[in-house]
């Protein structure tokens, strides 16, 4: 394979070749049905992730952008209330608290996981804190056990920012059924994709499933009876038709990551210049990304670049240095999160990838390496 015939990070029209027939049938089925907002595919899949990830109840909105927020919003968070993230995640996870009002206050992350780091997290706390977010990133489950701990002890609400996750799992339970609120995405290059964007929260709180309907649909119960100021976040028809019929292939996909994953591993295990990402203990990871650090990152980029392979830099620069913070934070250093922004490198990996092109790609970032 060459520059001519590229290797894609993601491939969400490999998926939709694959699944041609069926993704047909159900888009089909909703043009012909008439409905295409709030309606029984939107209900079925609420109900099919709920159960897929161990929680009672699940609620679909527009993106996995709300599906942080509008958490926040239901919990009561606002002006005058402190939010503790990690620094090293997309920057989404602190938009949503700064839309509330709330202040973002950064946290490091564990080297190994890329994860929350809880010695961190703990020395963070103030009185002003009302809740934590603890990213699974990558498709990792960050350290819930010790953090579901120190979030009961303190008072303080869990977020699940579960939107790298789906699949994954601390011991047995997944992703998305350890805290308050679990939030997803389903943007198109996710382990469950849409054709668009998508978003889904899960609770086992009646209160907040409630709460949550309500926000999602310009803060009404009833029809035009507003009871508060909402938003327009519904999940679409056919966007919820799709994902179900992804759904009941996110196992075999889950596994094929894995095994890429485990291909990359073998791949790569010998050179003594990088780091490979750790495995869980104790737990499921669901491998969206197959993120490695090294000091020639920049070099292996290159070189990937040159032979028509795409790699991606997830993230560049922590949150506490992004522009949007950086005034509120002078002389915060978060040494993890500075160290992974300077030496990550996401190799390619979806469903579809073979043996022979993740054998070239090791092959490649080994010589550049």
């Amino acid at each position: 394979m060459s520059a001519a015939n590229p290797i894609p990070m993601a491939d969400p029209a490999g998926e939709y070749r694959l699944l041609k027939v069926e993704i047909d049938a159900a888009v089909s089925r909703v043009l012909a049905s008439g409905r295409y907002v709030l309606g029984p595919e939107g209900e079925a899949l609420e109900r099919d992730v709920a159960s897929y990830v161990g929680a009672r109840y699940a609620v679909g909105c527009n993106s996995g952008t709300d599906a942080l927020h509008l958490p926040l919003v239901a919990a009561g968070i606002g002006a005058g209330d402190e939010v503790i993230v990690p620094a090293f995640t997309f920057f989404a996870t602190a938009e949503a608290v700064s839309h509330t009002g709330a202040t973002p206050v950064f946290a490091d992350i564990d080297p190994g996981s890329f994860n929350l780091c809880v010695d961190s997290l703990s020395r963070k706390i103030t009185e002003k804190t009302r809740a934590v977010i603890a990213v699974h990133l990558f498709g990792q489950c960050a350290d819930l056990g010790r953090i579901v701990e120190l979030c009961r002890g303190r008072g303080l609400l869990l977020i699940e920012d579960c939107a790298q996750a789906l699949g994954a799992a601390y011991q047995s339970r997944r992703a998305g059924a350890w805290g308050d609120f679990g939030c997803f995405s389903f943007y198109p290059t996710k382990n469950l994709a849409a054709v668009g964007d998508a978003g889904m929260i899960t609770t086992s709180n009646p209160g907040h499933d409630s709460t949550l309907r309500m926000l999602r649909h310009h803060g009404s119960r009833q029809t035009y009876l507003h009871e508060r100021v909402g938003w327009n976040s519904r999940l679409d028809e056919i966007q919820a038709a799709v994902l179900r019929v992804k759904l009941r292939h996110l196992g075999r996909f889950n596994d094929a990551r894995a095994r890429v994953a485990s291909l990359y591993r073998t791949s790569l295990k010998e050179s003594k210049k990088l780091v490979l990402p750790a495995d869980p203990s104790g737990g499921r990871h669901a491998w969206y990304q197959f993120t490695i650090r090294s000091e020639r990152r920049d070099a292996i980029r290159e070189a990937l670049a040159a032979q028509g392979i795409a790699s991606s830099i997830f993230y560049p620069m922590p949150l506490h240095r992004q522009p949007a913070y950086v005034e509120r934070n002078p002389g915060l250093s978060l040494p993890a999160s500075e160290e992974a922004a300077r030496t990550v490198l996401s190799l390619p990996i979806h469903p579809l990838l073979d043996e022979a092109t993740i054998a070239r790609i090791g092959a490649i970032v080994r010589g550049a390496a």
